[in-house]
């Protein structure tokens, strides 16, 4: 195989039919210290929301050891118990016994929230009906979708999430007592391009980090995970005497979490989209209402994107759209099919056009965003998982 290194969709237009290349996505566990702060930001989201749909939240986390620090802009009717919020997130993690780093019941939570700036609630809301409210914010989003996996998600960010879901199955059942909550895994996949369309022929190379207890070898963890963990969750024709298997290549890992390093709300971007495939315009989710577009807005991308692919118009899609802040329809909305589809991408566009309406008004109607979903979002992808309204293809007319 040639490796190659693909960052942009004219990348991946360039290369040869049939020729193979290697790519790689990463995911983290809940107790990934950056990724713990995503569930607690989305937490605070969740409990505002569900007492008062039209809260306006902003909230970002700060965690080091023994500290949660909760900062941004709330402008709610609702009356929200913040430090039970938090120390129920961080139990629920796992995180319960200062002998793995954090425990929920001595961390101190620091409150720094106030309310959200007039002058964008002016811009944004004053004055407007529902459907026509503003956007939040300037921005841009992508969405993706390729049809080499039924959820319609690249096979890299779908089997690396997998990793390290089914080592907190084997660690909330009992099975492996010894998991601790903070994981990494990285997944690198053999494809074939096939005239643009990208099709999987094997695994590559698997990468496992697992924070353990001290009490374990590091050979029973590499036996455990290949056996329970990589066996367990990669489809068997995808690996070959030739897959390349990192299981703790640390060595161990004792100290994870916010012990072993600091948190922060929006840091695992691409983890939480489509692990370097596509697109990203850079703006994190977790924390922020459905007003903000850089939430809403990747979500309507995505569910664009995933209806393009399910209706056969390409094989694969890449979406952008872009907003000004207090301005309610798109500046601009494109929309690239890597030449898998029949139509060209002008065709694409209208039917686009036709069948969506991108205002984050009706973003937000459609998709139901003021109910509180949002926590679940923030471990393990917000794409690919049939539970979200924004993976529920809408039926086009074309």
């Amino acid at each position: 195989a040639v490796v190659v290194f693909v960052s942009s969709k004219s990348a991946m237009n360039n290369a040869k039919p049939g020729k193979t290349f290697l790519f790689t996505s990463e995911s983290v566990g809940e107790g990934h210290s950056d990724k713990m702060c995503d569930q607690i930001s989305d937490a605070v989201l969740d409990a505002y929301l569900s007492q008062d749909p039209d809260s306006k939240v902003a909230c970002e986390c700060v965690a080091k050891t023994g500290m949660i620090l909760l900062c941004g802009e709330v402008t709610s009717r609702a009356i929200v118990d913040l430090q039970k919020v938090v120390r129920d997130t961080v139990k629920s993690i796992g995180y319960d016994d200062s002998s793995k780093g954090f425990d929920y019941k001595t961390c101190n939570v620091l409150v720094a929230l106030q309310p959200q700036c007039v002058e964008i609630s002016d811009c944004v809301f004053e004055g407007r009906d529902e459907e026509d409210i503003g956007a939040g914010d300037q921005g841009l989003m992508f969405g993706y979708a390729t049809d080499e996996t039924e959820e319609c998600m690249p096979l890299t960010i779908l089997l690396a999430h997998k990793l390290n879901y089914r080592m907190k199955e084997l660690s909330r059942n009992g099975e492996c007592p010894w998991i601790l909550p903070d994981s990494k895994s990285q997944v690198t996949v053999e494809y074939r391009d096939n005239m643009g369309a990208m099709e999987p022929l094997r695994v590559h190379t698997v990468v496992i980090s697992v924070q353990h207890k001290p009490t374990i070898t590091l050979s029973e963890i590499r036996q455990t995970l290949m056996e329970k963990v990589v066996k367990a969750v990669i489809p068997a024709k995808y690996l070959d005497d030739r897959t390349i298997y990192h299981l703790l290549p640390s060595g161990k890992f004792l100290m994870g979490g916010p012990q072993g390093d600091a948190g922060l709300t929006g840091r695992k971007i691409i983890v939480d989209t489509y692990g370097g495939w596509g697109g990203h315009g850079g703006g994190a989710f977790s924390g922020k209402d459905y007003s903000k577009v850089d939430r809403s807005g990747a979500y309507a991308a995505r569910w664009v994107a995933k209806s393009l692919v399910k209706a056969k118009l390409c094989r694969r899609a890449l979406v952008q759209i872009s907003y000004a802040i207090g301005i309610s329809h798109p500046l601009s909305v494109s929309v690239f099919h890597y030449g898998t589809s029949t139509r060209d991408e002008d065709e694409l566009l209208e039917i686009v056009q036709k069948n969506f309406d991108l205002r984050p008004g009706v973003i937000i109607k459609e998709l139901g965003l003021k109910r509180p979903i949002y926590q679940k979002t923030a471990s393990y992808g917000h794409f690919g998982r049939e539970e979200f309204p924004w993976e529920k293809p809408k039926k086009l007319v074309f």
